[in-house]
């Protein structure tokens, strides 16, 4: 296929781009997010219905790409001054919990014949959409209180954590070598960091302001600059992707410092929300292999079966760990929250089939509840938080205590 070929199905993943915020917008007393109409309308146009859809490199390229925006946006989003101390801590002990709990639900899938590899089912089983949630949780006016600040360390733990133990487990390198190359891959990152918090010259900040509002956005060209080299050096190192982006959404916040950074940020988020990241989650719909269904349909069977295994291993220990900070609705809350996932479900899915350490029908019906999970657990989340008043909920804090 050339880049030509390619143009038809552009036109028409950008077509659902247009259409879903309007869908999404009429059917707001339903509070069905965005990011499922585009990938059920996705859906609609791949290969298993109308067949209108045929993704190739180039797409599939610009797709890739949206996830990796998807997470360096989530990492922007990290601010390590909000969630340090308790929330951080909490975040982390929650995802300790949540892995023992995965890989026992995962043995046992194993031991009874309906799983191959007990790690790959249960990495996919402890990972948060922080991600997807961010504009959901920030359109609802919850990102910025005591409630969002735990909410973004539990959820980037979540997601980063996972995204290091795909570079660590899935892959065939020695262990040895990955944890060295992932090792060299922070100390880069860690100078990187420094460099960005460092006092910047005030001839370089005039420079960036001054073309800030030029032809040239050169504060948001070295942005996706500082994107695309960590991103590389992963790719470089043998690391998951995925890992570079996340690790240059955090060097970027510390960057883009200043009167400016609102701007830049949000410029950022029109390049991502805007253009790539609708790619990412259309193309997921598109190559969502609903004919696992057709051809075995006890798999439709598994997708509550995999609901039920979120909520249990993300959910449940939220419910435990967060009772002297947040109210009992909030808990909730923080627990549907929690067990979203859909975007890392999606890659370590395909890596499980590519190296044959899982079932296509089984990372069918593991991303068809992470889809279900995005359309409802959200949904009944913020319905809870709505529900809360002001004087029971945590209210608006940008730190929460430490």
């Amino acid at each position: 296929m050339t880049s030509l070929d390619a143009v038809p199905t552009l036109v028409l993943i950008a077509a659902i781009a247009v259409v879903s915020p309007l869908i999404a917008e009429l059917t707001r007393r339903f509070g069905i997010p965005e990011v499922v109409i585009q990938i059920l309308l996705g859906m609609a146009i791949g290969p298993y219905a109308l067949k209108l859809a045929h993704p190739g490199d180039v797409v599939d390229a610009l797709s890739d790409l949206g996830l990796g925006f998807l997470m360096f946006l989530a990492g922007s989003e990290l601010d390590l001054h909000r969630v340090r101390g308790l929330p951080l801590r909490l975040g982390l002990i929650g995802w300790g919990i949540s892995l023992v709990l995965a890989l026992g639900a995962a043995f046992t899938l194993v031991s009874v014949g309906l799983g191959l590899d007990t790690v790959v089912i249960g990495l996919a089983l402890t990972t948060t959409a922080i991600g997807t949630l961010i504009p959901m949780i920030r359109d609802a006016g919850v990102l910025d209180t005591k409630f969002g600040s735990f909410m973004l360390a539990a959820g980037s733990v979540g997601e980063f954590i996972p995204i290091v133990a795909v570079a660590l487990l899935l892959t065939e390198k020695d262990p040895a070598v990955t944890v060295a190359l992932l090792a060299a891959f922070v100390a880069i990152s860690v100078v990187a960091a420094l460099l960005a918090t460092r006092a910047h010259p005030p001839k370089v900040v005039d420079l960036l302001s001054r073309h800030l509002n030029s032809a040239t956005q050169l504060p948001v060209r070295v942005a996706v600059l500082l994107v695309l080299l960590l991103t590389y050096l992963a790719l470089e190192l043998g690391l998951d992707v995925l890992l570079g982006a996340f690790t240059a959404g955090i060097v970027v916040r510390l960057f883009i410092v200043g009167k400016d950074s609102e701007i830049v940020r949000g410029k950022l988020e029109a390049i991502g929300f805007g253009f790539l990241i609708p790619i990412f989650f259309i193309v997921s719909g598109v190559d969502f292999d609903i004919h696992a269904f057709v051809e075995k349909p006890s798999t439709l069977l598994r997708i509550p079966l995999f609901i039920a295994l979120f909520l249990v291993v993300r959910g449940a220990p939220a419910l435990l760990l967060y009772r002297k900070v947040l109210s009992a609705s909030e808990r909730i809350a923080f627990a549907l929250l929690s067990a979203t996932g859909l975007p890392l479900i999606v890659v370590i899915t395909s890596i499980g089939v590519a190296e044959q350490k899982m079932r296509p029908d089984n990372a069918a019906a593991l991303v068809g509840a992470g889809m279900l999970s995005v359309v409802l657990l959200p949904m009944l989340a913020l319905r809870r938080l709505r529900s809360v008043s002001p004087d029971q909920g945590s209210g608006p804090a940008m730190r929460a205590p430490g």
